[in-house]
Parts: C-alpha cells; structure tokens; sequence
C-alpha cells in the first residue's frame, strides 16, 4: 500500500482517522505483506519530516477482509485514553453486511459465548461454561432484501475475533463471500463486510466524533444495494 493511496477522514495532532481498504491488513503480521499501520507511519514520517522512529498507536482491529474507518493514535496519551474508551465500551461501531438469505426477524439483538481455536483460527458458538467462552452481543437491522440476500446494519456491543461472521452464521443468514463460516450458503467472492461508521470521544478534547465511509457500491455484489439508509 503506497502512501499516494492512503485516505484520510481526519487529522490533528492526537489522532488519525483513515479508510481501510479490504483485503489489506491493518497492522503487521505473519505474512509480512504491506499494511495500513506501517503505510500511515511512512506519511507521518514524509509529511512532517519526522527523525527516526514515528509513534503510532494500534487501539483497535479490523481483520484483513474487512473494509472501513479506522482510528489511530499519534500520541501514547491518545493511544491510552482510547484504548480505555474501548474497554469501558465509549467506542460505537458499525457496519454493513451482506447477508445469504434473509432473518426470520428483521431487527434483533444476539447474544451467543464464542470460542476460538487456536488450532485453526476459527471461531465458534459454545456455551457459557465452556472454557475459553466469551460473551458477544451485537444488534442487527435488515435494511434491504433483494435476489436472496440482505443488507444488514450491524452495531457491535462487544469486539470478538470473527463476531459478526460467526453470529450471522449462526442464524443461518452467513455473509456473502464468507467460505470460513458460510456452510452450504456460502457463495464465493470478496467478503462483504464494511466499517462504516465510528463513534469516539477525543481523547484530549473530549469532543464527541462520528466518522463515516460508504462501503465500494460501485462495486461486487454491494451494487445490489446501492440505496442504503444509517
């Protein structure tokens, strides 16, 4: 990911709010490919011509698939107070997805204990008691319906590894393009997926932020629903 490609919703001395695209990662990994963590500290360090080592703070995830608004700290004290917004639950994400089929109920809240593997990466439903069990609690809202699939607004209430792909499945309603979890519906093609939507308090200023980004409607199988309502 070259620099000249970077989008950048916002800026200021504390923080860096930036789109990522789907199917780059968001940070370092195993694989070594170029990421989003590593592009926006080589345009701190172009931009303002910094020395050495540029400071940036990694507080929150999206996994490689998985496309939208992203935030990061420019400072150890940004990168603290929001690291603890997250965990006292002060973050507000949201996302669209495309959904294989349609929910019985078109407006619910999931709760299901989910438990990951470290023998495959994958993630699955359990029960309370199960060791490894954690909570995950999202809301959804069915938007729109067209040729066997839905666009599904999605808030999460807590952030677990693969959450949204695993509690949609489990509903029988997997996301479009999700081989992992899709079962007999899976249907090939990029996952659909997308942060949209971003809600923090600033970590100095204490202003109230929200940022956006549609997902690509121009493209894959989001084109079917072009239309969208927040």
């Amino acid at each position: 990911m070259e620099v000249s490609d970077l989008i950048i919703l916002h800026e200021d001395n504390h923080i860096i709010v930036a789109l990522k695209p789907q199917n780059v990662a968001c940070c370092p990994d195993e694989s070594g490919d170029d990421n989003l963590f590593d592009c926006i500290k080589r345009y701190i360090k172009e931009t303002y011509n910094k020395p050495g080592n540029v400071f940036l703070g990694l507080v929150h995830r999206l996994d490689r698939p998985t496309g939208g608004v992203m935030v990061f700290a420019k400072t150890s004290k940004a990168a603290a107070r929001l690291s603890e917004q997250i965990k006292n639950g002060g973050f507000e994400k949201k996302y669209y997805a495309v959904l294989c089929g349609v929910p019985t109920r078109k407006k619910a809240t999931l709760e299901n204990y989910l438990r990951k593997s470290t023998v495959n990466n994958t993630v699955y439903v359990c029960t309370q008691t199960e060791e490894g069990a954690k909570l995950a609690v999202l809301d959804y809202e069915i938007k729109q319906e067209k040729g066997g699939l839905s666009l599904a607004d999605i808030k999460l209430h807590t952030g677990r590894t693969h959450q949204i792909r695993v509690q949609m499945a489990s509903i029988n309603c997997p996301l479009y393009g999700d081989m992992r979890y899709g079962g007999d519906k899976a249907v090939k093609g990029k996952l659909a997926l997308w942060a949209y939507s971003l809600r923090l308090t600033h970590p100095t200023t204490g202003e109230k932020m929200r940022f956006e980004i549609e997902p690509p409607m121009d493209e894959g199988v989001w084109k079917n629903f072009a239309q969208t309502e927040n």
